[in-house]
């Protein structure tokens, strides 16, 4: 039979974090596949578990990969950890993941310590919709493209930051979505724990005056829908009745269905937009 991999999430920062079923199953797989062997020793001899490990990290994910599906198949059993919080969030493991599935390999997943969800619930921000963007990419294009499909999140966004780019970022986001509301997580889990309720321009502020310290966790109020509407509302008004008639009838639609179309988009009754076309020459076959 061929053996199970185990998605293990390890505490972010305090060890208590650690839930029984993850030491348990650390201790009775075969082999622990971990981002840094060097990192994961010090949690491992902490909770008395002594099961051999192995690296699996970024840069030999592939090749790694191979070896341990390969083991997998042959019947060893497998726990995957990252160096904090859950595999395959931000995290090379989600190309294990999928390679296991398509081996046919059973993966299942053992709930625990995540940045992003532990950030999220301190924000005071919304949480019922929300929108993980973890580090925003470094190349430029797909960097600059990532801030932009933020402009109009209305969900409430999540980034991960470093230390040494925390300002850089903040300013980006204030001049892409403008200034947000904002709640910085720093030290989770941990003795100096803080999650400080500000707004992206307070924030560049303060750090421009010291540097931070530790990786960051941005929780970042997504966009209103009524900002939405009432941007689109004005740039509706700033063309004519006319015009802006003349944009859905060139799609084909009728002037009656038009007619509501362009109601809606500026916030009049359908009876306002009749009304004032009455009068025009080019509407005289009402």
């Amino acid at each position: 039979m061929a053996g199970k991999l185990y998605l293990c999430a390890t505490p972010i920062g305090n060890l208590e974090d650690m839930t029984f079923r993850a030491i348990r199953i650390l201790q009775e797989v075969d082999l622990i596949a971990a981002e840094d062997t060097r990192n994961s020793i010090k949690l491992l001899n902490h909770f008395e578990i002594h099961t051999p490990m192995t690296s699996y990290h970024e840069y030999n994910k592939y090749d790694k990969g191979r070896e341990l599906v390969q083991k997998l198949l042959a019947g060893t059993n497998i726990a995957l950890i990252t160096d904090a919080g859950t595999p395959g969030i931000s995290d090379p493991g989600e190309e294990l993941v999928k390679m296991a599935y398509e081996a046919g390999i059973e993966v299942t997943s053992l709930p625990g310590a995540c940045a992003c969800v532990t950030a999220l619930t301190l924000s005071g921000l919304s949480t019922r919709r929300f929108v993980f963007e973890a580090f925003l990419p470094p190349d430029k294009k797909e960097h600059k493209l990532a801030l932009e499909r933020l402009k109009n999140e209305t969900r409430t966004m999540i980034v991960y930051e470093a230390p040494h780019h925390l300002l850089k970022t903040l300013r980006e986001l204030l001049e892409t979505l403008g200034n947000r509301r904002l709640t910085l997580c720093r030290e989770l889990t941990k003795k100096h724990e803080t999650a400080w309720q500000t707004t992206i321009e307070d924030a560049i502020t303060r750090y421009e005056q010291e540097d931070p310290k530790g990786e960051c966790v941005l929780v970042i109020e997504g966009r209103s829908q009524k900002e939405i509407e009432d941007e689109a509302k004005a740039a509706f008004e700033e063309i004519s009745i006319e015009e802006h008639m003349k944009r859905y009838e060139d799609q084909g639609i009728a002037r009656k269905e038009a007619m509501k179309l362009v109601a809606k988009d500026r916030g009049v009754t359908k009876r306002d937009i009749y009304q004032y076309l009455l009068g025009k020459e080019s509407y005289n076959d009402f």
